[in-house]
């Protein structure tokens, strides 16, 4: 396991946020879950992360990914495969 900074924001109900976690375990990556409620409006912690209310969202260091898993998986491959 390689340790990382990585913060996924997601939910354990939403397909797209399964497929990046797939990817996360795939390359054997350290990470940390937020899980977020359902309902948009109460999603605050992810809108002060990302400006929007869409998941999943992944931050690591100075890089933050909003709402787009296919963006997500491009930049682990890109970074740590």
């Amino acid at each position: 396991m390689k340790d990382t900074n990585i913060v996924l924001y997601q939910a354990e109900w939403c397909p797209y946020c399964a497929h990046v976690r797939t990817k996360l375990t795939d390359l054997l990556l350290s990470y940390k879950t937020v899980n977020v409620p359902q309902s948009h409006a109460d999603r605050h912690i992810v809108k002060e992360v990302s400006g929007q209310t869409g998941i999943p969202v992944m931050v690591d260091g100075d890089t933050i990914i909003a709402d787009d898993d296919d963006a997500i998986i491009a930049y682990l491959e890109k970074t740590y495969a």
